[in-house]
């Protein structure tokens, strides 16, 4: 069975007690969290950052200690009937910039808060990492 391996992140930006997480819309479609596939001898991490970086423009983040999830899913390509494999490793960065710079991938982005964040992912498995990192952050004793 073919299989995928990508990587990416849910981004935070934090002032005061404040909390926003960035999602990115793809092509007008569907409402995420930044991704990418790992490519040759890239580490997880490596894939993460980069391609955070090309779509989004943001770079120096803080990776969060502790923080690794995978979420996987089987879908089909358009115009194949073999079923793909697709497993995502998601990291937890915070972004000491709110600027961000879409890749042609992307058509729109957003910061908001984890209440309303929580309601603009496309798919429950995203919804559901979401809420793995809030949870996360809520135990976390201090953050910068």
């Amino acid at each position: 069975m073919p299989y995928e391996r990508s990587a990416g992140a849910i981004i935070f930006y934090k002032t005061g007690k404040k909390i926003e997480y960035l999602l990115i819309q793809y092509t007008g479609k569907y409402w995420d969290f930044p991704r990418g596939h790992v490519e040759k001898g890239e580490s997880d991490k490596e894939a993460a950052r980069r391609e955070i970086k090309e779509e989004t423009g943001l770079k120096n983040l803080a990776f969060i200690p502790g923080f690794e999830r995978k979420v996987s899913w089987f879908f089909k390509k358009k115009g194949e009937n073999k079923s793909v494999y697709k497993e995502v490793v998601f990291f937890l960065c915070q972004s000491k910039n709110k600027k961000i710079k879409l890749s042609f991938e992307h058509t729109d982005y957003i910061w908001l808060s984890y209440s309303q964040a929580i309601k603009k992912p496309s798919f429950k498995n995203m919804k559901n990492m979401l809420k793995q990192a809030q949870e996360f952050l809520n135990g976390r004793k201090s953050l910068q």
